[in-house]
């Protein structure tokens, strides 16, 4: 089993560092990119809660939970968006396919270790815009890549009631943007291609904090924070002029390569809070709120003027159902039903507008196999930013499908 988890880890890695399209977003041109959601798929069902745990799931958002794992947890997962993009002076579609995470998870008594891999950011648009500043230019802009983390981190149950962890994380990657101009009655156009070779450390701290009450119910309080980090990025430039041939080939006349400084990318800061309320096994209902310092955030070069930052913040409201654990006799009363809302500020503005973000959540946690292991779908409708002020909006459609799968991989033989 360990040997078919360890291959099947190398093999997904390959996947998820390899150059897959993350995200369709035209607002992944800003900053570092389209962040991506940082736990699994059954707890973003919940609207992305990281308060709510239990004993055979891995909760990657908050690594204060890794101490309280019963077994050996091998999890990954994948979403399908289907992207309608929305502005003043037309709509677009787009979808992506993309694996979200793979990680597994160690109970080694008090302690918990978990380690993987998973995006931090992706970038990915393409715009073509036929008038631009008022004259009759045609211009398009087009962006890939992304920032990729490699984490471990561990737990430790100083009580039955309290626990604290701390992830590490190793970021890099690489991210290219390209725009092409061709002015009117000009029979050559200039492309500019800007490329960032992206590394560094971020950390991520929590503690949790859970209280028995009357009735059997159980209290769970959490509080996580990242410490500002910031990131090396190695950056390039090449302009040149090009032409198109009659099929729509590009020949490249001329081009040079400009010296650009290189610099430094902050992750900024962030603090959670969470706390819910459940009755184990059966339900649970959670509140979540996260602060962000944005404001400290900046693009990869210094030339764009009508975006800035302000410091970010989301609410989570979310839980599950559980109608009977250790049912015999209904499947679907094992079944786990799961259901959120998120509302966040991003912190982007641009044209003077806040950009946000609101979704819906809900999704289904499928027992499978003898050990605890589940299927988690999730389903996710949204919407971010505005059509007005020269601007997108984005109505996105995803569907995850998440694999749990557990074993007890230091089990004591009682026969040899």
């Amino acid at each position: 089993m360990i040997k078919k988890l360890f291959l099947a880890l190398i093999f997904l890695t390959t996947l998820v560092v390899s150059a897959q399209e993350g995200t369709s977003s035209p607002y992944s041109f800003y900053g570092l990119g389209d962040i991506k959601f940082k736990g699994t798929h059954d707890a973003r069902a919940m609207g992305g809660l990281g308060v709510a745990y239990d004993s055979i799931h891995l909760n990657l958002l908050n690594p204060a939970t890794y101490s309280r794992l019963k077994i050996t947890n091998f999890t990954v997962g994948g979403t399908t968006s289907y992207n309608n993009l929305s502005s003043e002076q037309g709509k677009e579609t787009a979808q992506r396919t993309t694996i979200d995470y793979l990680a597994v998870g160690l109970p080694l008594g008090k302690f918990g270790a978990a380690f993987g891999l998973m995006p931090f950011s992706a970038v990915g648009y393409k715009i073509q815009n036929q008038s631009l500043e008022g004259d009759l230019r045609t211009a398009r802009f087009t962006g890939q890549g992304g920032i990729n983390k490699v984490f471990a981190g561990a737990a430790y149950n100083f009580s039955n009631n309290f626990s604290a962890g701390l992830d590490i994380q190793y970021n890099f990657g690489t991210i290219e943007t390209e725009s092409v101009v061709f002015l009117p009655d000009v029979i050559l156009g200039s492309r500019e291609n800007n490329q960032s070779n992206i590394t560094g450390l971020s950390a991520n701290f929590a503690l949790l904090y859970t209280k028995s009450l009357a009735n059997k119910l159980t209290l769970n309080t959490s509080f996580g924070y990242s410490p500002e980090s910031k990131l090396n990025s190695v950056n390039s430039r090449n302009l040149a002029t090009i032409s198109y041939t009659v099929s729509g080939v590009e020949f490249v006349n001329d081009n040079d390569d400009l010296e650009v400084a290189d610099t430094k990318l902050v992750i900024p800061a962030k603090y959670t809070l969470g706390a819910g309320i459940g009755l184990p096994k059966k339900w649970f209902v959670g509140l979540e709120y996260i602060y962000q310092e944005n404001s400290k955030l900046g693009n990869r070069f210094d030339d764009i003027n009508n975006a800035t930052f302000e410091n970010s913040q989301k609410i989570i409201v979310g839980g599950n159902f559980i109608p009977k654990y250790n049912s015999f006799t209904s499947y679907w009363s094992r079944v786990n039903y799961r259901a959120g809302f998120r509302y966040e500020n991003t912190g982007l503005i641009i044209n003077s507008k806040q950009i946000n973000d609101y979704g819906i959540n809900f999704g289904l946690g499928l027992p499978v196999g003898g050990r605890f292991s589940n299927i988690n779908l999730g389903f996710e409708y949204g919407k971010k930013g505005t059509i007005y002020n020269n601007l997108i909006e984005e109505n996105y459609f995803n569907i995850s499908v998440g694999l749990s799968l557990n074993d007890l991989w230091f089990e004591k033989r009682k026969y040899d």
